[in-house]
């Protein structure tokens, strides 16, 4: 029997569900579309593209050393993948397609239509689930509805996440090499796409699982055990280093929540750590199941529908300082430039500059969660839109309306002393520590003065969401 293995977010050989079931079955081969319309449509900027074509570059040779090979397809929307893997199924004269299912509302469209072509033309399909640990649909709130606050869902979800940890999926034995039909599409990963050249940030963020394993260790050897202190501190390696792995598959959830639990298994030490960690690895899993179960959280809407007219300022100039990093905020400002310059920014930071747009100045979410996805390196959907509408006190379990953070004592608790802060805004390196989140009351020239105020921000702020409740 031979299986086609479909790869999409999902770039790795190790804890891959379907590859391991299409191995047993008999001989592999495999491939992956090329999607660029859509995804940029998607709002997938460079920095996560370039990324993803590393990966994919990666994954490739991993599969060569089990005489896998892999077809690169040309499929520049959702809608084109079904008749691109009905060609390639053909061709190559393939009886069953497997592939692990993705949850936004488009994808699973794509999932969903695939589907019904590989059957109209006699092909068996077997979807698996190797994106989260829990399948979207299994934890039900007492009433039968899905969780839509984080606490009780991650109460429900330890037990069956425990679970999963112990069916991770071995890399599969190399097969016998063989030959495929003459005219073979491309096995070639592109050099670049839209413009864009893979080798984009590749300094900064090599790719494959090799280099996420090893992430992986280096985190829960060195990191963990102080990761609840340092993960919030944006002047230090305190976190994992995974996210952008995480968005492109070159390791599993599932491969992150089994070695940490064995790792507090062994080392008291880390122990709380390790579990805080498994908690935020829980975060995402949530968002997934949140966008697999609630549609038109996909379609640009406000998870909490009554919010959906909530009369946001149009400020463009407002906007564009924030998105350059000019706001008069020092923290602010450090970690939009820290996003332009490097495709990423600290999650604390991410809350804070999402709370500072949404509340500071009112502006719609959307522009935010667009912004963020056309930046980041990691940039996921699920976990994008969560913590977007979180700060905008729109989401699921979101931030009461009151809570909005001030990001000068921000800047003060987290980047004591400022060395973040200038790494970003080197304007401020060498002003005295008292006044690196306020400089303006030094009288810093070369700096912006404050967009808006933040007491009249704040006041501005609860008279808005009290006005439309």
């Amino acid at each position: 029997m031979r299986t086609l293995v479909w790869f999409k977010n999902d770039l790795r050989v190790s804890d891959h569900p379907a590859l391991a079931a299409a191995r047993e079955r008999g001989q592999v081969v495999a491939c992956f579309c090329m999607s660029t319309v859509q995804w940029r449509a998607h709002d997938m900027g460079d920095w996560r593209l370039a990324f993803q074509l590393r990966s994919l570059a990666a994954l490739q040779q991993q599969l060569d050393k089990l005489n896998i090979k892999l077809a690169v397809l040309d499929a520049p929307e959702f809608s084109d993948v079904p008749a691109a893997l009905t060609r390639l199924c053909k061709k190559w004269q393939v009886d069953a397609l497997d592939s692990i299912d993705e949850y936004p509302l488009n994808e699973r469209r794509r999932d969903d239509a695939v589907e019904e072509a590989m059957l109209d033309s006699g092909v068996e399909v077997n979807r698996h689930v190797g994106d989260v640990l829990v399948e979207p649909g299994i934890l039900k709130t007492g009433n039968g509805t899905p969780y839509t606050v984080f606490t009780p869902f991650y109460k429900k979800w330890l037990d069956p996440a425990e679970n999963a940890v112990k069916q991770i999926s071995p890399v599969p034995e190399p097969q016998a090499a063989f030959e495929l039909p003459d005219d073979q599409p491309s096995q070639a990963v592109p050099d670049r796409v839209d413009g864009v050249d893979r080798t984009l940030g590749e300094e900064r963020w090599p790719a494959g699982e090799e280099v996420a394993q090893q992430l992986l260790d280096t985190f829960i050897t060195e990191r963990a055990a102080r990761y609840p202190d340092d993960r919030d501190v944006p002047a230090l390696d305190g976190t994992s280093g995974l996210s952008a792995h995480l968005a492109v598959g070159s390791i599993s959830a599932r491969q992150c929540v089994a070695a940490a639990m064995r790792a507090s298994l062994h080392s008291s030490k880390s122990a709380d750590g390790l579990q805080k960690w498994i908690s935020e690895i829980a975060w995402r899993d949530f968002y997934r199941h949140i966008v697999a179960q609630f549609d038109h959280v996909s379609r640009g809407e406000t998870f909490r529908q009554d919010k959906d007219h909530l009369p946001w300022r149009h400020a463009p100039d407002e906007l564009q300082a924030w998105q350059e990093g000019k706001t008069g905020y020092p923290l602010v400002d450090a970690a939009m430039r820290q996003l332009n310059e490097t495709g990423w920014m600290h999650n604390r930071l991410r809350m804070i500059a999402a709370m500072f747009l949404t509340k500071h100045l009112l502006i719609d979410w959307r522009a935010g969660e667009r912004y963020f996805m056309n930046k980041l390196v990691d940039g996921d959907f699920a976990s994008n839109n969560g913590g977007w509408q979180w700060s905008a006190s729109t989401g699921t379990d979101a931030a009461p309306y009151f809570r909005i953070f001030n990001p000068t004592s921000q800047g003060s608790k987290f980047d004591k002393g400022g060395a973040f802060t200038t790494q970003y805004v080197p304007e401020l390196s060498g002003l005295d520590a008292k006044y690196m989140f306020e400089p303006h009351k030094a009288g810093v020239s070369s700096y912006p003065e404050p967009i808006v105020d933040h007491k009249l921000a704040r006041e501005r702020a609860l008279a808005f969401f009290k006005a439309n409740l």
